[in-house]
């Protein structure tokens, strides 16, 4: 699939232009290079800075806003992977050395919100998202256990790659979907009514229908990267238009309509592994790839981690 070209930007429909997704910088901004692998964006609007993890070099770092000052947030930080906040504005972090979910306290201290489903220790956590009723849901594939890489190698104990939710009550963990080859991004639609998933070895998005009681549905196909050849499905954010932006690795971030058209396509020198939204106005897309986080000044807004209409920072 081919498109109109405007340098970072590449056009596939024309929803893409009316969208305002190219009505923003001309070219991408490097805050920072010298990772191992970058993933994990999270820009924490109280601290006006942007955190991620540097998987194999087994460290978290942070970019300040103000200064563009980059320095190191954790060492020895558990090959943590995605991260995100919850409703009361702490760090939720995925630890795939430690095999864990964990929540940053206030005060600084670390609390384990899940390691194990029925007695089993879980694979390596990759991506978390908080729903407004403050479960929190997590994809738990093999990558931090398949090599001493990105965490130790280890047989799974499970046995398969699934997505997990955490009671916010009880803290009991519950398997809510699997039948994936490593499931990796996920978010809540607006209304939370869908939960988007991406597998990355399957090269697909599948969206289910979120159940009363915290369960799903079987699930369907949203997007498949057989179109793009170099695709392979990261992790994945929404702005307020709907339109979903995918990590594709080696195709750069895609854009997908809501009715699951890709509409559009950034051009990123590095495989990108995840997006994220931030800044004073959301507008500013963090792009985490391979060595170097990127930004760009975008004509649309995300979407925050912490779900509809809640602002921890108001």
């Amino acid at each position: 699939m081919s498109g109109e070209h405007h340098g970072l930007y590449e056009q596939l429909d024309d929803r893409f232009r009316a969208g305002k997704c190219m009505n923003g910088d001309d070219a991408l901004e490097v805050l920072f290079t010298g990772c191992r692998w970058a993933e994990g964006p999270l820009y924490v609007p109280a601290w006006r800075q942007l955190v991620w993890s540097d998987i194999p070099n087994d460290r978290m770092l942070r970019w300040d806003e103000e200064t563009g000052a980059v320095a190191v947030f954790r060492r020895s930080a558990g090959y943590t992977n995605g991260n995100t906040l919850d409703r009361e504005g702490r760090l939720i972090t995925c630890e795939q050395g430690n095999r864990r979910v964990t929540r940053t306290e206030h005060d600084g201290t670390v609390t384990v919100l899940a390691d194990r489903w029925q007695g089993k220790r879980l694979n390596s956590p990759n991506d978390a998202t908080v729903k407004s009723d403050g479960s929190i849901w997590f994809s738990d594939p093999d990558f931090g256990i398949t090599s001493d890489y990105e965490g130790y190698r280890a047989e799974s104990e499970i046995g398969a790659n699934n997505v997990y939710r955490i009671d916010p009550g009880s803290g009991e963990v519950r398997l809510v979907a699997d039948g994936f080859g490593a499931p990796n991004g996920l978010v809540f639609s607006a209304d939370e009514r869908q939960l988007f998933v991406s597998d990355t070895r399957a090269g697909l998005i599948r969206v289910f229908d979120v159940r009363e009681g915290g369960t799903l549905s079987d699930g369907k196909v949203f997007a498949e990267a057989a179109a793009r050849e170099k695709a392979r499905f990261d992790n994945i954010r929404f702005d307020d238009g709907g339109r979903l932006w995918v990590a594709a690795m080696d195709d750069g971030v895609h854009c997908y309509d809501p009715d699951g058209t890709l509409i559009g396509r950034l051009n990123v020198p590095e495989a990108v592994a995840n997006v994220a939204w931030g800044g004073a106005k959301r507008n500013r897309l963090f792009i985490a790839a391979e060595t170097s986080v990127y930004s760009v000044l975008m004509g649309n807004t995300g979407t925050h981690p912490t779900g509809p209409g809640h602002r921890p920072w108001q």
